[in-house]
């Protein structure tokens, strides 16, 4: 692809102060978009650039900040440089878990997940209660039954917190690398303080079939009673289930993309 803008040519000037040239540019698939691979000789950055159109909760000088907070912590890439619109970090080298390595490897990616919340509180926190709204604003198709599922979840209210930790919000086998020292996560755009069942449950709506292995797991390994994750985990379901839905309804309207647009049909099924 053509060299971006003049703002990331200076994040990545700061980075190669020595390069004759800029390097190449790769754009990276994903639903969100707006990822790119910088490459020059054997070195490699990442570029994230925020959404042309607004994406709730999604805020890359959040997102740089959490990462920094956290860049000691050997759970994600090394945040570098941001400069608006452009975030830029460290390439982590390694190979994306596939969705049966994510669960044969359920253990592990637990053992990553409970070392984020074991970190201090980002001072970000994730609320879905104004989240899940702000969807409904942007968005320009909305059913009755939405509404009525909002409503409802409304008047009822959040969960209370099991735990309060900093959340990934986004694990699954795509956004999960195994480098060579270890399992590391990458995407930290939804990055905020939660609900540690919250995290759970996300992944568990990830890897439906599997759902028993990863309460069970969980609680083992952070000393937490499993039925009482287990009901938290399922008080948190029908939040999430609103959450993707209408995350897939706002991307299937903001991108026109065939895929996105089936996920969303899905996800209202579903509901």
């Amino acid at each position: 692809m053509h060299s971006p803008d003049a703002q990331l040519q200076k994040l990545i000037q700061q980075q190669w102060p020595t390069a004759q040239a800029a390097g190449h540019f790769f754009a990276l698939p994903g639903l969100s978009g707006n990822s790119i691979r910088v490459q020059r000789d054997r070195h490699m950055l990442l570029a994230r650039r925020v959404p042309p159109q607004p994406i709730p909760f999604v805020d890359r000088q959040r997102e740089y900040r959490v990462l920094r907070q956290l860049r000691h912590a050997g759970l994600g890439p090394q945040p570098l440089g941001w400069q608006s619109p452009w975030l830029l970090q460290g390439w982590l080298p390694g190979e994306m878990l596939t969705p049966a390595q994510f669960t044969a490897q359920h253990n592990e990616v637990l053992a990553l997940l409970l070392r984020l919340h074991q970190q201090p509180l980002t001072g970000y926190r994730l609320r879905l209660a104004p989240l899940l709204q702000r969807y409904w604003q942007l968005c320009r198709q909305r059913h009755w039954r939405w509404h009525r599922r909002l409503s409802r979840l409304l008047q009822r209210g959040e969960p209370q917190p099991l735990r309060l930790a900093p959340l990934h919000m986004d694990a699954h086998a795509g956004n999960v690398i195994a480098t060579s020292q270890g399992l590391r996560l990458i995407d930290w755009e939804y990055a905020a303080d939660g609900d540690v069942a919250l995290e759970i449950a996300a992944v568990c709506a990830i890897d439906t079939a599997h759902q028993a292995c990863w309460i069970s797991g969980y609680a083992a390994q952070a000393k937490i009673d499993e039925a009482v994750l287990a009901r938290q985990v399922q008080r948190w379901r029908p939040w999430l289930q609103l959450l993707m839905a209408s995350w897939y309804q706002l991307r299937a309207e903001q991108s026109q993309d065939d895929t996105l647009q089936q996920l969303a049909q899905a996800s209202w099924q579903d509901l």
